[in-house]
């Protein structure tokens, strides 16, 4: 029996469309119905992944002289073993990203209103009445700052502790029981309005931020400006915040269901974006040194905001130098 006649036949001792088939593969349905009539065949790493779903050895799908169905070997070193995630597993992965949505979100908020003491009580102390020293202004806004980052950091490795039975679900290859694909679903298609909802206020109040820092920017009082330089601040907390709620509970989702940016990858793209993402992050802590540094040796809150649209437009020149880099490699090989 050849490879095209095995697939068939164990698509359909499953119960299986063929688009069924392909949505457990990642490919089309088109390409299930070309093993199945011969015309081209599974590369390695499809055939790798219809062993383990069919749970039959590599060997059977590949030999045509062996006609019995052979069961998987978990000793075949072809074989990697892959961790299944069951509908108690799923639901449990859910509900712990849901919790850790809102901490995490309120963690990010501190890192950014950690700033905030410590420029009113440096404007205090600019301000006519001397309503306290330089010195005492420095110390006890730096304690602030640091306490809150403290505690922004404690609220991630928390998070980070907490999930790491779930760790490998959008990291590596997994399989998911019958059931937890139409419960995602379900649960993705009800919670659409609402991270829909929360990208919008949270875009809005992004754009919205700048207002306040302009405002105080034409007034002569110090202590003003740095209130409104404050609100500017809170405005962008809640919409990181909000942006984040929305994101991990979506991106929690398309985890288990292997969309967007989870899909399964080749190794090459896993290394491409692995890099990408250390790109983003190294990037990104530079700047929030940078604004920081610039921020406290200056003591002008008021112009290096400044940072972050330049450093938004930046990013983008960046990641196009990547891609362009990339493409021309690729050329090159």
């Amino acid at each position: 029996m050849i490879l095209a006649d095995k697939i068939m036949n164990l698509r359909k001792k499953n119960g299986w469309s063929q688009e069924e088939l392909a949505e457990k593969v990642q490919v089309s349905r088109q390409a299930v119905s070309k093993w199945e009539s011969a015309q081209t065949v599974p590369d390695l790493e499809k055939l790798l992944m219809l062993s383990r779903l069919f749970g039959v050895s590599t060997d059977y799908l590949l030999k045509d002289e062996i006609e019995e169905e052979e069961p998987a070997d978990e000793a075949d070193p072809g074989r990697a073993p892959v961790k299944r995630v069951s509908l108690a597993q799923a639901n449990e992965f859910l509900e712990l990203r849901k919790r850790a949505s809102g901490r995490i979100a309120m963690g990010t908020f501190l890192c950014i209103a950690a700033v905030i003491p410590l420029l009113l009580l440096s404007a205090a102390a600019e301000a006519p009445e001397r309503l306290i020293s330089d010195n005492m202004a420095a110390g006890l806004g730096l304690v602030a700052l640091l306490v809150l980052v403290a505690e922004a950091v404690a609220i991630f490795i928390s998070c980070d502790i907490k999930n790491t039975p779930f760790a490998f679900i959008g990291r590596e290859p997994f399989e998911t029981e019958y059931g937890v694909e139409g419960m995602v679903k379900e649960k993705q298609k009800a919670y659409r309005p609402l991270y829909v909802k929360h990208n919008i206020a949270a875009t809005c109040l992004c754009i919205l931020a700048p207002i306040p820092v302009l405002m105080g920017s034409i007034t002569e009082q110090e202590i003003l400006a740095s209130i409104m330089m404050a609100v500017t601040l809170l405005l962008a907390g809640i919409a990181s915040a909000l942006f984040i709620v929305a994101g991990v509970r979506w991106a929690s989702m398309q985890k288990l269901l292997k969309e967007g940016d989870y899909t399964l990858l080749k190794p090459g793209e896993q290394r491409i974006k692995h890099i990408k993402e250390n790109i983003s992050t190294v990037y990104w802590l530079s700047a929030t040194a940078l604004f920081l540094g610039w921020s406290l040796l200056t003591n002008d809150w008021g112009i290096t905001w400044i940072v972050w649209p330049i450093a938004g437009v930046l990013f983008g020149a960046v990641m196009c130098v990547y891609n362009l880099i990339l493409v021309i490699r690729n050329q090159a090989d």
